[in-house]
Protein backbone atom coordinates (compact mmCIF):
# COMPACT_ATOMS: atom_id res chain seq x y z
CA UNK A 1 0.00 0.00 0.00
CA UNK A 2 3.12 2.53 0.34
CA UNK A 3 3.87 2.43 -3.07
CA UNK A 4 0.51 2.86 -4.19
CA UNK A 5 0.05 5.78 -1.47
CA UNK A 6 3.63 7.47 -3.56
CA UNK A 7 1.77 6.82 -6.65
CA UNK A 8 -0.93 9.10 -5.60
CA UNK A 9 0.70 11.63 -4.02
CA UNK A 10 2.79 12.20 -7.32
CA UNK A 11 3.71 15.57 -8.42
CA UNK A 12 1.83 16.65 -5.20
CA UNK A 13 -1.50 17.31 -6.41
CA UNK A 14 -3.19 15.90 -3.81
CA UNK A 15 -2.44 16.59 -0.15
CA UNK A 16 -1.91 13.21 2.55
CA UNK A 17 -5.05 13.07 3.28
CA UNK A 18 -7.40 13.06 -0.01
CA UNK A 19 -4.33 10.75 -1.17
CA UNK A 20 -5.39 8.04 2.08
CA UNK A 21 -8.97 8.75 1.55
CA UNK A 22 -8.35 7.31 -2.41
CA UNK A 23 -6.71 4.85 -1.40
CA UNK A 24 -8.68 3.34 1.06
CA UNK A 25 -10.91 2.35 -1.96
CA UNK A 26 -8.36 -0.10 -3.35
CA UNK A 27 -9.09 -3.65 -3.25
CA UNK A 28 -5.73 -5.87 -3.39
CA UNK A 29 -5.85 -8.18 -5.94
CA UNK A 30 -2.97 -11.30 -6.40
CA UNK A 31 -2.63 -12.89 -9.65
CA UNK A 32 -1.20 -16.33 -10.94
CA UNK A 33 1.62 -16.53 -13.85
CA UNK A 34 -1.00 -16.64 -16.55
CA UNK A 35 -4.19 -15.18 -14.91
CA UNK A 36 -5.82 -12.27 -17.01
CA UNK A 37 -6.49 -9.24 -15.40
CA UNK A 38 -8.54 -8.63 -18.70
CA UNK A 39 -9.57 -10.56 -21.48
CA UNK A 40 -10.14 -9.73 -24.68
CA UNK A 41 -13.53 -8.98 -25.80
CA UNK A 42 -14.01 -7.53 -21.94
CA UNK A 43 -15.12 -4.12 -20.99
CA UNK A 44 -11.79 -2.52 -18.88
CA UNK A 45 -13.75 -2.09 -16.08
CA UNK A 46 -10.74 -1.28 -13.30
CA UNK A 47 -7.95 0.73 -13.19
CA UNK A 48 -4.57 -1.34 -11.18
CA UNK A 49 -1.52 -0.36 -9.61
CA UNK A 50 0.91 -2.98 -9.73
CA UNK A 51 2.67 -3.45 -6.91
CA UNK A 52 4.61 -6.39 -7.46
CA UNK A 53 4.78 -8.38 -10.89
CA UNK A 54 4.90 -8.03 -14.06
CA UNK A 55 1.95 -8.07 -16.74
CA UNK A 56 2.00 -8.12 -20.36
CA UNK A 57 -0.59 -6.53 -22.74
CA UNK A 58 -1.24 -8.02 -26.07
CA UNK A 59 -3.60 -8.59 -28.78
CA UNK A 60 -4.13 -11.36 -31.89
CA UNK A 61 -3.84 -11.02 -34.81
CA UNK A 62 -4.98 -12.39 -38.01
CA UNK A 63 -3.29 -15.94 -37.38
CA UNK A 64 -4.71 -16.05 -33.82
CA UNK A 65 -1.28 -15.42 -32.80
CA UNK A 66 -0.51 -13.30 -29.68
CA UNK A 67 1.43 -10.02 -30.08
CA UNK A 68 2.76 -8.35 -27.06
CA UNK A 69 1.76 -4.82 -27.49
CA UNK A 70 3.82 -3.51 -23.88
CA UNK A 71 4.86 -4.44 -20.48
CA UNK A 72 3.57 -3.07 -16.89
CA UNK A 73 6.25 -3.33 -14.15
CA UNK A 74 6.31 -3.10 -10.57
CA UNK A 75 5.13 0.71 -9.62
CA UNK A 76 3.38 0.97 -13.19
CA UNK A 77 -0.42 1.34 -13.88
CA UNK A 78 -2.34 -1.17 -15.84
CA UNK A 79 -5.15 -0.31 -17.87
CA UNK A 80 -6.70 -0.91 -21.14
CA UNK A 81 -7.29 2.76 -21.52
CA UNK A 82 -9.22 2.83 -24.70
CA UNK A 83 -11.70 0.39 -23.63
CA UNK A 84 -12.37 1.89 -19.95
CA UNK A 85 -13.24 5.56 -21.24
CA UNK A 86 -14.98 4.06 -24.04
CA UNK A 87 -16.91 1.68 -22.23
CA UNK A 88 -16.26 -1.22 -25.21
CA UNK A 89 -14.87 -4.60 -25.16
CA UNK A 90 -11.30 -4.37 -25.51
CA UNK A 91 -9.29 -5.88 -28.10
CA UNK A 92 -6.29 -6.12 -25.94
CA UNK A 93 -5.62 -8.74 -23.25
CA UNK A 94 -4.07 -7.83 -20.24
CA UNK A 95 -2.34 -10.73 -18.25
CA UNK A 96 -0.07 -11.51 -15.54
CA UNK A 97 3.56 -12.74 -16.00
CA UNK A 98 4.40 -13.54 -13.18
CA UNK A 99 2.87 -13.93 -9.97
CA UNK A 100 1.61 -10.30 -9.49
CA UNK A 101 -0.04 -8.03 -6.18
CA UNK A 102 -2.30 -5.44 -7.17
CA UNK A 103 -4.32 -2.89 -6.11
CA UNK A 104 -7.61 -1.97 -8.06
CA UNK A 105 -10.37 0.26 -7.97
CA UNK A 106 -13.84 -0.02 -9.85
CA UNK A 107 -14.56 2.55 -12.85
CA UNK A 108 -17.56 3.27 -10.54
CA UNK A 109 -15.56 4.11 -7.75
CA UNK A 110 -12.91 5.59 -9.73
CA UNK A 111 -15.54 8.30 -11.25
CA UNK A 112 -17.28 9.08 -7.87
CA UNK A 113 -14.01 10.29 -6.42
CA UNK A 114 -13.33 12.42 -9.49
CA UNK A 115 -16.30 14.11 -8.13
CA UNK A 116 -15.79 14.16 -4.97
CA UNK A 117 -11.60 15.32 -4.82
CA UNK A 118 -11.65 17.68 -7.87
CA UNK A 119 -7.79 17.75 -7.94
CA UNK A 120 -8.42 13.52 -8.67
CA UNK A 121 -8.89 14.70 -12.63
CA UNK A 122 -5.46 16.79 -12.59
CA UNK A 123 -3.49 13.40 -11.29
CA UNK A 124 -5.40 11.33 -13.62
CA UNK A 125 -4.08 13.43 -17.02
CA UNK A 126 -0.43 13.72 -15.32
CA UNK A 127 -0.35 10.10 -15.09
CA UNK A 128 -1.96 9.20 -18.05
CA UNK A 129 0.45 12.15 -20.56
CA UNK A 130 3.01 10.36 -18.03
CA UNK A 131 2.45 7.13 -19.66
CA UNK A 132 1.83 7.62 -22.85
CA UNK A 133 4.79 9.35 -23.00
CA UNK A 134 7.20 6.75 -21.77
CA UNK A 135 5.11 4.22 -24.34
CA UNK A 136 6.07 7.10 -27.11
CA UNK A 137 9.55 6.87 -26.21
CA UNK A 138 9.51 2.75 -26.28
CA UNK A 139 7.61 2.53 -29.18
CA UNK A 140 10.06 4.55 -31.14
CA UNK A 141 12.97 2.23 -31.03
CA UNK A 142 10.79 -0.07 -32.31
CA UNK A 143 10.84 0.85 -36.16
CA UNK A 144 14.50 1.40 -36.46
CA UNK A 145 17.93 -0.51 -36.27
CA UNK A 146 18.25 -4.34 -36.28
CA UNK A 147 16.70 -6.64 -34.03
CA UNK A 148 20.48 -6.59 -32.49
CA UNK A 149 20.09 -3.41 -31.74
CA UNK A 150 16.39 -3.12 -30.28
CA UNK A 151 17.30 -6.02 -27.91
CA UNK A 152 20.33 -3.86 -26.64
CA UNK A 153 17.69 -0.96 -25.69
CA UNK A 154 15.66 -3.07 -24.73
CA UNK A 155 18.00 -4.96 -22.11
CA UNK A 156 19.44 -0.94 -21.59
CA UNK A 157 16.27 0.31 -21.10
CA UNK A 158 14.57 -2.50 -18.94
CA UNK A 159 17.31 -5.03 -17.62
CA UNK A 160 14.78 -6.55 -14.71
CA UNK A 161 11.83 -7.10 -17.48
CA UNK A 162 14.93 -8.80 -19.44
CA UNK A 163 15.48 -11.20 -16.26
CA UNK A 164 11.96 -12.26 -15.45
CA UNK A 165 9.89 -12.44 -18.70
CA UNK A 166 10.22 -15.18 -20.94
CA UNK A 167 11.95 -14.86 -24.37
CA UNK A 168 8.83 -15.27 -26.23
CA UNK A 169 7.24 -12.48 -25.02
CA UNK A 170 9.97 -10.14 -25.87
CA UNK A 171 10.47 -11.35 -29.39
CA UNK A 172 6.97 -10.60 -29.81
CA UNK A 173 7.31 -7.46 -28.52
CA UNK A 174 9.94 -6.71 -30.75
CA UNK A 175 8.75 -8.01 -33.57
CA UNK A 176 11.22 -10.81 -34.23
CA UNK A 177 10.83 -14.43 -33.87
CA UNK A 178 12.20 -16.23 -30.86
CA UNK A 179 14.85 -18.34 -32.56
CA UNK A 180 16.54 -14.67 -33.83
CA UNK A 181 16.07 -13.39 -30.08
CA UNK A 182 18.20 -16.76 -28.79
CA UNK A 183 20.78 -16.32 -31.63
CA UNK A 184 21.23 -12.36 -30.50
CA UNK A 185 21.26 -13.75 -26.41
CA UNK A 186 24.09 -16.29 -27.58
CA UNK A 187 25.97 -14.22 -29.69
CA UNK A 188 26.28 -11.43 -26.93
CA UNK A 189 26.71 -13.62 -23.98
CA UNK A 190 29.76 -15.13 -26.05
CA UNK A 191 31.10 -11.63 -26.31
CA UNK A 192 30.86 -10.09 -22.64
CA UNK A 193 29.03 -12.82 -20.55
CA UNK A 194 25.03 -13.46 -19.61
CA UNK A 195 22.79 -10.55 -21.32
Amino acid sequence: MENLIRALAFGGILNIEEVEAIAAHFELLELASGEDLLSIGKISRKIGYVDTGILRAFAVDGRQKEVTKYFIGENQWAVEIKSFYDNEPSDTAIAAVTPCRLYTIDRMVWARLNEKFSKLYILTKSLTEATLLNKIRDNEFLHFGSAREKYLFFVKRYPDLTRRVPLQYIASYLKITPQSLSRIRKELTQKRGPV
